[in-house]
């Protein structure tokens, strides 16, 4: 009955909101949906509590040293979805770059499935797993404010959250371009990060380490990051966007839903997060 119920909520709905550009071509496509009636509005971060502090009071926290270089990662680890074969692959590429400086990829983050995983890096000194996940979130705020990068080598993504907060932390970001991620770094550099191809471990390695190893760039690109955040994903902002679209008689411009005399109970929005492996949204 889903795939029925999905198609006729998604075509009758009075508005759907999407948060990459990709699945709005993908909904519109396979659902036949009117381009008034989309409005790409994405994922909102709290950037007054996201932000970035002094990496030396994060570092003492989690007692990293101070001189170390170090790389970011959070989330659930499916190793195949969120890429974390590659990010492993490109990080010994990094770490023989240059055997003898203090390098360390934090991962903060558990889930299912992980025994591989936990072997490949168990015993490694330069990967730092807490294994576990993280309810604080004050503390995965903090382990973030430790890096120089963040890594982002997903295979998958519907809009990835996850560099959002980085980035809001003012990190620079080193992303492969899944779905979405071009979404967050349409600019690219001037955006604050560099997005490489999925798969790759050599493209991410080589990314990873002109952050590393140029630390004017990674400042900057830190800068820019959090701009970016504030500026187009800040809750005042997000939020703003989904007035406009709710309420349309409120603005005469943009992408506008159907006029009613009766304002909220009449909507039906939909939010169209992210694409599933199989192909379909989840609303």
């Amino acid at each position: 009955m889903e795939r029925p119920i999905r198609r006729s909520s998604v075509r009758h709905c009075d508005g759907l909101i999407i948060a990459a550009r990709s699945e709005i071509h993908r909904v519109r496509t396979t659902y036949g949906v009117l381009p008034e009636k989309v409005a790409q509005i994405a994922n909102p971060v709290d950037v007054a509590c996201w932000r970035p502090i002094e990496r030396s009071v994060a570092r003492a926290r989690f007692q990293i040293p101070q001189d170390a270089r170090v790389v970011a990662w959070h989330g659930h680890p499916q190793v195949w979805t969120k890429g974390l074969d590659v990010l492993l692959d490109a990080w010994d590429l990094v770490c023989a770059e240059h055997p003898d400086r203090n390098l360390l990829l934090l991962m903060v983050g558990n889930g299912r499935n992980t025994a591989d995983f936990r072997q490949r890096v168990e015993g490694d000194p330069r990967v730092r797993w807490v294994d576990r996940y993280v309810h604080d979130q004050s503390e995965l705020w903090a382990y973030l404010c430790t890096a120089d990068v963040y890594a982002l080598p997903s295979r998958h993504e519907g809009f990835a959250v996850a560099p959002l907060e980085a980035m809001a932390c003012g990190l620079p970001v080193v992303a492969a371009d899944a779905s979405g991620v071009a979404d967050l770094l349409t600019g690219g550099e001037a955006d604050g990060g560099f997005i490489v191809p999925r798969e790759d471990p050599a493209a991410l390695a080589a990314a990873l380490l002109r952050v590393l190893d140029d630390e004017g760039l990674a400042r900057e690109l830190g800068t820019r990051a959090r701009r970016r955040a504030e500026e187009e994903y800040s809750l005042e902002v997000v939020g703003g966007r989904l007035r406009r679209f709710i309420f349309p008689d409120q603005v005469s411009r943009g992408c506008q839903l159907k006029r009613s005399s009766r304002i909220l109970p009449r909507y039906r929005i939909v939010r169209c997060v992210r694409q599933d492996r199989d192909g379909y949204s989840t609303g």
